[in-house]
């Protein structure tokens, strides 16, 4: 039986080419509901297949997706690895900068004021380009754009001074949430795609494939912070060293020339590599539509405005570690030329725990390990509310940068998960929502970094955190009791 001559409907759950009855009733006895539940089902009509078709991932009620829509399992796998590659080359550079600017470019706070300007133009950015720029130019095309702006940035840091990186980080804020949309809602995609040929569930898949993604995008820490370090350790620059020689640095020993070249590998690989997804050809919905179908998703949606909470979390806990634990702890008891190889500790412990808990999913369910990162982050809270940095105490700063990765790993593989399986209907709209929040996070983090001492921004972590696990809790506990039903209230 061809490709041609199948059809997938919502109406189904998972199911295989060949259609048996086994496969159907234990692809049914998945409490699975709406347009994602995809299946191939084992016998088409030609009149179906030839029907005018809504794509799976689009906000639709009832559809049917052509079967030309699924491509074969190695290319989804190769379309994950071309995304992984092109952020990890990316973000190689930008996270490594983000982690330097607060202690580079200390002068007048230039390095956290533009970092604040980058999260400040997110959020606007997600209210209204992520829906309009997808709708029009589908996402492949959207990441290849976003992420050459992020190229923008990272030149800008040649000569970083007040005219040329405010200008730049306003420009990254608007490009980083349609990049972090298309990224998302091509991952989901996917793994939802995937799902319906392999028999696993659409929630398994998607927090596997995410799983996968930022196990690779969390090992840039580990590389991007390598080359900080040793180009920092080769001059024997300290804190005290930056302000009158930083010219000296970034004309001859920054490693901006290496970052720039990793972002401009990024745009390569997706614009030569990347295939397009094979409904967005067809997707007609205006960009105006989607971008009243993003302000209405808060509104209507009572599982996104709990998760408010534990999204802006997100933005806050990444803020602190790249923004405060790096200046006010490493910084300041160990030097400049540590923090790079504390943060590649931090990205290991990240990029292992996200594939490790892509994996475990499976076994576990969502709720132990929401509980283990909530865990991990409130213990180092408490840490570091009690303990006074001591240089002649090195490992602990490494302890608390690899359980702080641990914890940030379930919060960027189970929020994006969570995000992509609960609103996989309208992805657009939660993904920008998504990002809206803990960007929010990012620009809180980053505007009260240079009035409040550390110790307060600790005690806010610790009450948003708590206030964060106890929506999140709702949510799980209105899933668990009808999944259907909240699968409605959409």
């Amino acid at each position: 039986m061809s490709f041609s001559d199948l059809s997938i409907t919502r109406k189904h759950s998972l199911g295989e080419e060949n259609g048996s009855a086994d496969h159907l009733a234990y692809r049914n006895s998945h409490a699975m509901s709406g347009i994602d539940n995809l299946e191939f089902s084992d016998i088409a009509k030609k009149d179906d297949a030839n029907a005018d078709v809504t794509p799976s991932y689009q906000n639709a009620a009832d559809v049917t997706v052509p079967m030309e829509t699924v491509v074969p399992k190695w290319r989804i796998w190769k379309n994950l690895l071309v995304i992984c590659i092109a952020f990890l080359f990316n973000f190689t550079a930008f996270q490594s900068l983000q982690n330097l600017q607060s202690s580079l470019n200390y002068s007048e706070g230039l390095g956290v004021a533009s970092l604040s300007v980058i999260y400040a133009s997110l959020i606007v950015s997600c209210i209204f380009v992520p829906p309009i720029l997808i709708g029009k130019i589908g996402c492949k095309w959207t990441l290849v754009v976003s992420i050459f702006w992020y190229s923008v940035f990272t030149a800008g840091n040649f000569y970083a001074s007040w005219y040329t990186l405010m200008p730049m980080s306003v420009t990254l804020g608007l490009a980083a949430a349609p990049l972090w949309t298309a990224k998302s809602k091509y991952v989901t995609t996917s793994g939802i795609r995937y799902a319906g040929m392999v028999g696993e569930t659409q929630e398994d898949v998607i927090t596997m494939f995410f799983g996968i993604f930022f196990m690779v995008f969390q090992s840039g820490q580990i590389w991007g912070n390598l080359i900080s370090s040793l180009v920092l350790e080769r001059r024997n620059v300290t804190k005290d060293y930056i302000p009158s020689k930083l010219y000296v640095i970034s004309l001859y020993f920054n490693p901006t020339r290496i970052y720039l070249g990793c972002g401009l590998f990024a745009v390569l690989v997706l614009a030569v590599f990347l295939d397009k997804l094979k409904s967005e050809g067809e997707e007609k919905k205006p960009g105006l539509e989607l971008l009243i179908a993003t302000l209405k998703h808060l509104k209507d949606d009572r599982r996104q405005v709990l998760l408010v909470p534990i999204t802006i979390y997100s933005g806050l806990e990444q803020a602190y570690v790249s923004g405060d634990y790096t200046k006010s702890f490493v910084s300041c008891a160990l030097g400049i030329e540590w923090i790079g190889y504390v943060m590649i500790c931090y990205g290991v412990c990240d990029a292992f725990f996200s594939f490790l808990l892509g994996r475990l999913i499976k076994f576990t369910g969502r709720l132990p390990l929401f509980i283990t990162g909530a865990v991990a982050h409130l213990a180092m809270i408490i840490t570091m509310l009690v303990w006074s940095p001591n240089p002649n105490q090195l490992p602990v700063f490494f302890v608390l940068a690899a359980c702080w990765g641990l914890g940030d790993a379930v919060w960027q593989l189970e929020i994006n998960a969570l995000y992509g399986y609960l609103f996989r209907k309208n992805q657009e709209a939660g993904f920008s929502n998504y990002r809206l929040w803990e960007s929010l996070g990012f620009v809180v983090a980053f505007a009260y970094s240079n009035f409040i001492c550390t110790n307060v921004k600790l005690y806010i972590l610790l009450g948003v955190l708590v206030l964060g696990m106890m929506g999140y809790a709702v949510v799980e506990y209105n899933e668990k009791q009808d999944p259907e039903e909240a699968d409605t209230k959409m």
